[in-house]
């Protein structure tokens, strides 16, 4: 899927050189502004997959407690999954792994767009088995269009000129109570992973 995408990347123009931190520190500062849905109980569940079910491209993104002791592990706490008009963001310590999330993410139809997103789906398929379709590394298609940049953030400031915060980035996911904007942060990389995308094979809306 993704060698086939790549064919549709826009050329880099020379846009080879990562912009360095006090490069994009002086970018515009841009966060997702639109509806985000925080999805925990199973009659709202069904209602997010089967409008996401709807979509053929999806930022995707998820959000683990961090550790800091070695040796521990704990498993993705958020799910998040980006429309053109809402972010759904599922908790999954309260909603089961099952049938309609892992449709989408094992749909060929539906493309799955995040950075370095196999990571994520390994951490996914330690909760429950399945097999992936459609999942595209929007940091693979950069560097084949001649962008050098690592993570969302330079990737965010190389293709679109935005600056995207990531203070949020530690943040205990795994709290019964998650703050408006560390769910507008969690919203903000998945929406942002599709923006990159579409602006990467030249569909971005204007």
């Amino acid at each position: 899927m993704e060698d086939k995408k790549a064919s549709r990347v826009k050329g880099g123009g020379g846009r080879g050189v990562r912009l360095t931190k006090d490069e994009i520190n002086r970018l515009p500062l841009v966060q997702y502004e639109g509806p985000v849905h925080l999805v925990t109980r199973e009659d709202q569940f069904r209602r997010a997959v089967e409008r996401l079910g709807r979509e053929t491209i999806l930022g995707f993104d998820t959000e683990t407690q961090p550790t800091f002791r070695s040796g521990d592990h704990h498993p993705p706490a958020l799910l998040q999954l980006a429309a053109p008009d809402a972010v759904f963001v599922f908790r999954l310590s309260t909603l089961s792994f099952g049938d309609g999330l892992l449709s989408l993410l094992s749909s060929p139809d539906i493309e799955k767009v995040g950075v370095a997103p196999q990571r994520d789906i390994n951490e996914l398929k330690d909760l429950k088995p399945f097999q992936e379709a459609g999942v595209i590394d929007v940091a693979e298609l950069a560097r084949s269009a001649g962008i050098e940049a690592g993570g969302l953030r330079s990737l965010a400031a190389a293709v679109l000129g935005w600056r995207i915060s990531k203070r949020y980035q530690t943040s205990n996911w795994g709290r019964s109570y998650l703050h408006p904007a560390q769910l507008r942060y969690a919203a903000t990389d998945a929406w942002v992973s599709r923006e990159i995308y579409l602006a990467l094979i030249g569909a971005r809306e204007k």
